[in-house]
């Protein structure tokens, strides 16, 4: 249980409610399958072999929102329409006017649907109540939308805001380029600056000590992705948006608990609790880092 993306979240409201409870709550909004005419679904799904809907290790929560999809390509459905218009221009001698090339999309779903495949996949939560941090398994922010929203519909207690930090990262970024990255953390290959008029400049597995960056920086380009690695356990890429992407756990942290499990459900509790401990303390280091919280006015 290894998360490849972060976005990040705040409990307005920190602390620990009763597990029991959440579970009632989650198991209000189960997945349910597809209809036969449902382009999708969502709900929550067990997120480890235990059956429960938050699995929890030493006081840190795991839950998984599942979505199915019904898989209906456009070009399939274009054909179908084209087809259909073809055939009542041929039989009945006009033409088919855009309203009626809706109506006939519509229709054409609706007809298909029940035959189209189903696809399913799931997106994974870490919740620190305590610490009050919440980060979901997603590079795109519409995925973390989704599990947010029904996650508010579940839990209407729960209030999650998004994180707030006194510098800027875009800021803080572009000084760590120019003056050195914060203690406990060093800088990697990876790097896009960005002008204001959107002119962009990127690095990918360069190396970033050429004269070419500071004077990027010194015609008034900012720093707006750059790769990270906290403490020489977890390597990461920062944007402008405090979402940290390509998450890699390097071998010294995997190794440091080799050999302690017997079997795949205790492996998975191994690596979901040295992962919730180091993610945590690496976004403590990160909210440092970056002046620390602004709270709200």
């Amino acid at each position: 249980m290894w998360f490849r993306n972060l976005q990040v979240f705040r409990l307005s409201n920190p602390g620990e409610p009763a597990l029991a409870l959440v579970e009632e709550k989650l198991a209000a909004h189960p997945l349910q399958p597809c209809g036969s005419s449902l382009p999708s679904s969502l709900g929550w799904v067990p997120p480890a072999a235990d059956g429960a809907l938050v699995h929890a290790v030493n006081r840190q929560w795991l839950i998984a929102l599942g979505v199915e999809k019904k898989l209906l390509p456009a070009s399939v459905v274009k054909q179908h329409v084209q087809d259909r218009a073809r055939g009542i221009e041929k039989n009945e001698g006009r033409r088919v006017g855009r309203r009626e090339l809706r109506e006939l999309y519509e229709a054409t779903v609706l007809e298909l649907l029940p035959r189209a495949f189903v696809g399913r996949r799931s997106t994974h939560c870490w919740i620190d109540p305590a610490g009050g941090w919440l980060a979901i398994d997603a590079a795109a922010p519409a995925k973390a939308d989704e599990l947010l929203e029904l996650l508010h519909k579940s839990l209407d207690t729960l209030r999650i805001l998004p994180l707030k930090t006194a510098r800027s990262p875009i800021s803080a970024m572009t000084g760590w380029i120019v003056d050195g990255p914060p203690a406990g953390f060093s800088i990697d290959q990876d790097l896009e600056l960005r002008s204001a008029e959107n002119a962009v400049v990127r690095y990918a597995r360069h190396p970033l000590d050429g004269e070419e960056i500071p004077r990027h920086i010194a015609a008034g380009k900012s720093v707006t992705r750059l790769g990270m690695t906290w403490e020489d356990r977890i390597s990461f890429i920062l944007d402008d948006r405090l979402c940290l992407k390509r998450l890699t756990f390097l071998d010294i942290l995997k190794e440091s608990t080799e050999g302690q499990a017997d079997n795949e459900e205790e492996r998975f509790d191994l690596d979901f609790a040295l992962m919730a401990g180091e993610l945590a303390r690496l976004l403590d280091d990160l909210l440092a880092a970056l002046g620390g919280e602004r709270r709200a006015e």
